[in-house]
Parts: C-alpha cells; structure tokens; sequence
C-alpha cells in the first residue's frame, strides 16, 4: 500500500510547526504510486490535525486503499489507521531554527493478506526543523521507523524541503528525500516531488504535487488534496 504516514502534505518530509491552539485542519486527499510492480492509492485518505494545547498537535488518518499488483487482480478495502503526536519545543527566531517531534503508530487495521496494510504495527520516531524568512520557508529532518512483519527491516528516512509564497494564493515547492531499505530484498532510495499550494480562502486550499524516485522502482508519485481549517477568531 502507499505510504501515507510522515507526510507534511503534499510532500513525504514534515515541518516541526503544530496546528495552533484549539484550531483543526482536514485534508481530504488520494496519493498515488505507480511502481514497476504495480499501482497503489488511498482513495481517498481524511487526515485530521487538532491543536489540543500550545505548541501541541494530535494527528489521525484513516485511509480507503485501492492496490493492483502486476498479474494480480486489483483489492479495495480500509487500510492501516496512522495516529501521532506533534510537539514543537523550540520556538523560530531571526537566529534559531525551529524544532519539533513527531512520533507516529500505524495499526495494522487493513488486511495484509490483501496488500491493504502491513500486518504489523509500525512506528516512526522523527526530528523536524523548519526555519523561514521572508516569502521563503525550509524544512526537514530525519526519522526512525520501527518495521516489524515477516521480510520488513527498521529503516531510516532523511527529507528537506524549500518552498516560496509567490503571492497569497500560490505557494510552490520542492523537496529531496532518502530512505534506506525497508524489507529483507529492498534497496535505499532517493527522490524528489515538486508542489503546490493553491490558497482559494483563508480557510480552503488545494494542494497537489508529483515526483518519483531516482534509484528505484517507483516511476511516478502524485498528491491531490482538500484542506479546511478553522478554528476560534482571533481577537
């Protein structure tokens, strides 16, 4: 199945910034690979990131999952549910990076005989930073992810981002990523997708994005999602 966790959508690598305080952000999205052995999509996933106290954010998704593995007919059905936590405990100023945890568990809620889940809980242990400056903003870092089931292997995963505020409706970005082999046959894998936020309010956004990996098997990686956010007024 796609992976879905550790995204900062629309791109793999995350930022260290919560949700503020008491505010929601909903992204209803599909992402996409389409792989030497075969396709694979949540179709769609809804995530839901909710600042429970400052600097504090709780995370879910739940994702449907379409996969169509080469000579094998095509499954649908619930995927693996993805809940974390988001704590920001260094502040950005003009000289200090901004840094943040993301711990995160995938429960193995999809069936893995019908390549909907992993079969295995996961787990991933990441350290983010983000520093910004005028209508530039970079961020990135590095995790651990704890990958049990029959051939899976711990693996890492290094990722950076740079992104620009072209104006108050567009935002484009793009970003590097590494990860090292995930399975017993993997290899490491190195990529990059390209992006875009499109801003049509305040509170209602669309962001897309595509890319693929140099070195491995993954010939295309797409994003398309719906964000809402909202949350009291500001006095």
């Amino acid at each position: 199945m796609p992976q879905i966790v550790c995204a900062g959508p629309p791109f793999l690598t995350d930022d260290p910034e919560p949700v503020e305080y008491r505010h929601w952000e909903i992204y209803l999205a599909s992402q996409y690979r389409h792989d030497r052995d075969g396709d694979s999509s949540t179709l769609p996933h809804l995530e839901v990131n909710y600042g429970v106290i400052p600097n504090v954010q709780i995370h879910l998704i739940t994702p449907l999952v379409y996969v169509k593995p080469e000579e094998a007919s095509s499954q649908y059905g619930y995927g693996d549910t993805e809940l974390g936590i988001k704590f920001r405990f260094i502040q950005e100023t003009d000289y200090i990076l901004q840094v943040g945890i993301f711990p995160m568990i995938e429960f193995p809620t999809g069936d893995a005989d019908r390549g909907l889940g992993n079969g295995r809980a996961q787990y991933f242990l990441p350290l983010w930073f983000q520093k910004s400056w005028g209508p530039w903003t970079t961020y990135g870092g590095v995790g651990y992810w704890i990958n049990q089931g029959n051939g899976n292997k711990d693996w890492w995963q290094f990722g950076w981002q740079i992104q620009r505020e072209i104006n108050k409706t567009l935002t484009l970005g793009t970003e590097f990523y590494y990860k090292t082999a995930g399975t017993e046959d993997g290899s490491d894998t190195t990529g990059y997708s390209v992006g875009a936020i499109i801003s049509l309010t305040e509170n209602h956004h669309i962001l897309l994005s595509c890319g693929q990996d140099i070195n491995s098997p993954n010939y295309l990686s797409t994003y398309v999602g719906y964000q809402f956010t909202f949350g009291p007024q500001k006095k």
